[in-house]
């Protein structure tokens, strides 16, 4: 059977998740998404604290206390009554919203990253305080040591957390969540080992997280990358900087939520790697206010639709030698008007390296398709183009969603570096190459299925003669049952009054 994507996840966070589930009772999706989280990030700190804190009493000097121990290990400092272990001795007083609350202030006075950032809301009236007492309990009793690094776990059990909001939440995840398998697979074509990463429409940054585990995977180190982003919502921007947080990653996601076409906060950065899934055929993004813009180097997006605003900012801010990974609904491919124009002179440049059709229902916040296109400053296959068709790919994970595998991760990334070393990478139904001169004979349209053909089928040596004589044979003991079946249809009817 093939790998999942989550396979080497210890089904830990799901028990996890399971328990704080008790808290739900009547608060919305949405709501509730940010207490749960909160809760996860605050164990999460606490359990570093805990660590650092357990290590310096062990060297005796004195310094446990000391804030700066703490901030020299990229450790958060978390002030005695907002630690762990002095929550838990609250957890069945009533007042134990109050007391999470409070915490979360005390770490955000004593930690410049996250002032503004944590939820404060865990004591208002809706929130079932015996029930958030017997998570706090739950937290507390979990015997995280016995499954790995508990930091690691929890690292793990904030990502789960995220899939899961986005599939209680359906149409409005794609605010927050991109899927992992989706991620995955851009992150893996890309290979961001080091340099400058950056995601103008971040969500709660799974992008960021992707491309450090990769990093770590390849025996790398983080610190090597820099991380760039933006969101425009003020809630997802605070749970993106919670989770590069948990996973110990430096970012810079601006100053606040911010609009990326209005207030772009990395106006001269270019960045080496750009991975996004921007909001589909946003329509409301306000184009007629920004029709001279400068970076509308391949033409003036339509009003309407921001599917090629967003991939021209994202161009712009690309180094020379940059590479661009881009979620983006099927109608861009073939879109036409001034969308169509748009595209053809991103060909026309030689931008466009590799198209791929996903398959479909990836998404929990939409069922449409969607493609990705990888774009490249500076080719290594000067006026080519890979087209890959994998919308056969992946599996069932229930009967709305569905996920690709690590194996179809793996064959479309190795299909993509194949390509790029110059190697033979045809296969009908699958994969093709083509020039400029291809796309430009298909009116500049981009659908991987009118390039890469059908697939072949294989022979199986029987002679057509042989299997027209069988199949005919078949046919006519049908059709002679399919008649008795007739006759005896009729006499039931009849015996009842009834005449066909």
């Amino acid at each position: 059977m093939a790998e999942k994507v989550n396979s080497a996840d210890l089904g830990f966070e799901k028990e996890i998740f399971k328990a704080a589930d008790k808290l739900r009772g009547n608060i919305d999706a949405a709501e509730y998404k940010n207490i749960v989280l909160g809760l996860i990030f605050l164990k999460y700190i606490s359990d570093s604290f805990e660590e650092r804190y357990n290590g310096l009493l062990e060297e005796g000097d004195g310094f446990e206390e000391d804030r700066d121990e703490y901030l020299a290990e990229n450790i958060f400092f978390v002030p005695e009554k907002a630690r762990w272990g002095y929550i838990a001795k609250h957890a069945t007083e009533p007042e134990i919203g109050q007391v999470i609350d409070q915490a979360m202030i005390l770490i955000e006075e004593e930690n410049d990253r996250l002032r503004g950032i944590l939820p404060k809301n865990y004591a208002r009236p809706e929130l079932d305080k015996r029930r958030l007492g017997e998570v706090v309990d739950l937290f507390n009793n979990l015997k995280l040591k016995e499954h790995g690094n508990s930091k690691d776990i929890l690292g793990r059990t904030y990502e789960y957390a995220i899939a899961q909001f986005a599939s209680l939440e359906g149409k409005n995840a794609g605010e927050f969540y991109t899927p992992s398998s989706i991620v995955r697979t851009l992150v893996e074509i890309l290979e961001p080992y080091e340099g400058r990463v950056y995601d103008p429409c971040c969500g709660a940054g799974g992008m960021f997280v992707q491309s450090a585990e990769f990093v770590e995977r390849h025996q790398g180190r983080i610190n090597e990358l820099s991380i760039y982003g933006q969101e425009a919502n003020a809630n997802t921007w605070k749970l993106a900087q919670m989770n590069l947080a948990i996973h110990g990653i430096e970012g810079d996601l601006g100053q606040g939520a911010a609009d990326t076409f209005y207030n772009n906060q990395h106006q001269s950065m270019r960045a080496d790697y750009i991975l996004a899934n921007p909001p589909f055929n946003m329509s409301d993004w306000g184009g007629d206010k920004l029709a001279e813009d400068v970076r509308w180097q391949y033409g003036t997006p339509p009003e309407g639709n921001a599917n090629f605003a967003w991939m021209q900012h994202m161009i712009y801010h690309l180094a020379p030698n940059g590479k661009l990974g881009l979620v983006l609904a099927n109608g861009s491919l073939s879109s036409t008007g001034r969308e169509g124009d748009i595209r053809a002179n991103i060909i026309k440049n030689d931008l466009v390296e590799a198209v791929i059709s996903m398959p479909g229902q990836l998404f929990y916040s939409t069922p449409i398709p969607v493609s990705l296109w990888i774009i490249n400053k500076n080719k290594k296959r000067k006026s080519k183009t890979l087209f890959i068709d994998a919308r056969s790919l992946g599996y069932k994970v229930t009967r709305a969603h569905r996920e690709l595998s690590i194996d179809d991760i793996d064959a479309i990334s190795k299909v993509y570096h194949d390509f790029v070393r110059d190697e033979d990478v045809e296969k009908p139904g699958y994969a093709h190459e083509a020039d400029i001169k291809e796309i430009e004979q298909n009116n500049f349209v981009l659908t991987p299925g009118r390039y890469v053909g059908s697939e072949e089928i294989e022979d199986d040596g029987i002679p057509f003669e042989e299997k027209m004589e069988s199949l005919t044979a078949e046919l006519g003991n049908l059709l002679k049952e399919s008649h008795k079946l007739e006759e005896e249809i009729r006499e039931q009817l009849g015996g009842i009054g009834f005449n066909v």
